[in-house]
């Protein structure tokens, strides 16, 4: 049931049509946190299995240890005690500093073009409605040269 619910949600995260560039690497590169931390949950606890002062021995807590890894929180009330152990922490940080990252780069990014889009719209509309004044004023002052144009021949004559 699991890998058929990872399989939907990466479909999802990395297979609209369209989507920005960042947006799937940042949905990537959340999959790719996803699977760290259960396959990682999974690898501490075969490297401390049976090791002396061992405090990562169920699934439960080593997911709960590679959650607080992955974010760098920390507490301290699981860790690794084997050089394995270790070894599989480095790089339970290393993915989820890295996918934080390019979370938060996304984020920025979208919010950035957003707001260039913004600024281009209005940009846009005062260039439309500078051109539409110009055009409105020119019509303005044909008419008065039309008008005084008119009394001018009429009165002259």
């Amino acid at each position: 049931m699991l890998p058929g619910f990872l399989t939907r949600a990466v479909a999802l995260l990395l297979g609209r049509e369209g989507r920005s560039l960042h947006v799937k690497a940042a949905g990537g590169a959340t999959a790719v946190l996803g699977v760290v931390m259960l396959v990682g949950s999974w690898a501490v606890v075969a490297a401390e299995h049976r090791a002396r002062g061992a405090n990562l021995t169920s699934y439960p807590r080593a997911l709960w240890w590679s959650i607080e890894t992955a974010t760098t929180v920390g507490y301290g009330d699981f860790y690794p005690v084997t050089l394995w152990g270790r070894v599989v922490g480095t790089v339970v940080m290393v993915v989820g500093i890295t996918t934080y990252g390019l979370v938060t780069a996304a984020l920025a990014t979208w919010f950035v073009g957003r707001e260039q889009r913004r600024r281009h719209h209005l940009a846009h509309d005062a260039e439309q409605l500078g051109e539409e004044t110009v055009r409105a004023l020119h019509e303005r002052f044909d008419r008065l040269e039309r008008l005084v144009g008119g009394k001018g021949e009429g009165s002259g004559g």
